[in-house]
């Protein structure tokens, strides 16, 4: 009989991906037991659901909408998304074959990487990057290729910068615009220079477009499938959960070739089936209520956004590019002398502060820390004075 170690027993793919970086943050605050923290860590808007996306769901589940829907979503919504993206991102697609909501973006990420990818498969990840991407591209059994972005650049990605990483193995290139964690945003033509080497290539193009909703200071949300010669080589994906503050209501969806979004349903069949029932139907109402509260909501996260940059711009030893979008900025810290992670425990032992280390967001956000301006402004100011006060000490030398 084969004898194995505990370890053995396990798959190798899982035992290759570690916890994400996020959570680790967010679960050493719950642990630490500190009075009055101040969280920055998770990427979740501290806005309400609107009140008439809550209305639907209640509705759903008093009329009894709560049996299985067809895998890849209800056709209604489906229809809707179909107008909404050709509405708002200049795409048309077809609601019964090219359109699959899905349990969150997460899901829609790791399904589409699933279908294209191969065992071998080599993947170029932008670096830093989001925690989900690597571990759904080792789960296919490929290898992500990491892709510094410069903050010279504004962290943006570069044509320039994929080339040198292109194999024989190469298959496909994650683009995220407004990026999660930097805040940088896609111009037409940095994203035209990425569309060639795709063409160029032969390459598939995952765009991640969760945030296009938050921009700021005139940037503009260019989807990628919208260009000449990229609807056919990209997947598009996109949640309800920053938008219309729904992340605890899992629900998202992608938009792609139906050679692709059939093969993304088939696994949605054995995966988690299809996405809760009551959820669809108020991400329904979502796309076709009331869409001024985002004016609102992402007027306010802007105020926020330029006082987090000016404040940190202030503090010695601290500097910050200012993000055009999402609701995330990413200081470079590098002048403390000290890893992220450090860093980040510093901030949450020492100044009660809940921020992400760059380490846990890919090889090249070390260095950095993620802050996320997702508290109420006097709630802000605060963290910003606890982590003013914090770095000074660490500069000057005190026993932290």
């Amino acid at each position: 009989m084969v004898e194995h170690s505990a370890d053995g027993f396990l798959s190798e793919r899982v035992q290759r991906i570690g916890a994400s970086g996020i959570r680790k943050a967010f679960d050493l605050a719950n642990k630490s037991r500190l009075d009055d923290l101040i969280s920055l860590g998770l990427g979740e808007p501290d806005f309400d659901t609107p009140a008439y996306v809550k209305d639907a769901a209640k509705r759903a589940i008093d009329e009894g909408f709560n049996r299985y829907t067809a895998n890849a979503g209800i056709p209604e919504l489906r229809e809707a998304i179909a107008d909404k993206l050709q509405r708002d991102n200049g795409i048309r697609y077809d609601p019964q074959s090219e359109i699959i909501v899905t349990v969150g973006a997460i899901n829609a990420i790791h399904l589409a990487i699933l279908a294209i990818i191969n065992p071998g498969d080599e993947v170029l990840l932008p670096d830093p990057f989001f925690v989900a991407f690597e571990p759904c591209v080792i789960m296919a059994g490929g290898r992500a290729v990491h892709v510094q972005l410069h903050e010279e650049n504004d962290f943006r990605l570069r044509a320039e910068d994929l080339e040198g990483h292109i194999t024989e193995k190469t298959k496909m290139i994650i683009a995220n615009t407004p990026h999660n964690p930097t805040g940088a945003v896609l111009t037409r033509s940095d994203l035209e220079a990425v569309a060639e080497v795709a063409q160029r290539h032969d390459l598939f193009v995952l765009s991640d477009e969760v945030y296009e909703k938050l921009v700021y200071d005139g940037a503009r949300h260019i989807s990628m499938a919208s260009l000449p010669e990229m609807r056919e080589r990209t997947v598009t994906i996109h949640s309800f959960s920053k938008a219309w503050c729904m992340c605890g209501w899992r629900i998202g969806y992608a938009a792609a070739p139906a050679r692709i979004i059939e093969q993304m349903v088939k696994l949605q069949q054995f995966n988690s089936v299809h996405a809760p029932s009551y959820a669809q139907r108020a991400a329904l109402v979502a796309l076709t209520g009331p869409q001024d509260f985002m004016t609102t909501m992402r007027a306010e996260f802007d105020r926020r956004r330029r006082y987090l940059v000016e404040r940190i711009n202030q503090i010695e030893g601290l500097s910050c590019r200012e993000p055009l979008g999402c609701f995330y900025a990413f200081p470079n810290i590098k002048q403390l002398g000290r890893p992220s992670q450090d860093v980040a425990a510093l901030l949450l032992t020492h100044g009660r502060v809940v921020t992400v280390p760059g380490s846990a967001l890919g090889t090249f956000g070390e260095g950095y820390l993620r802050l996320s301006y997702t508290v109420p402004m006097e709630r802000l100011q605060v963290a910003l004075d606890r982590i003013e006060s914090t770095v000074r000490r660490l500069r000057r030398g005190e026993d932290l």
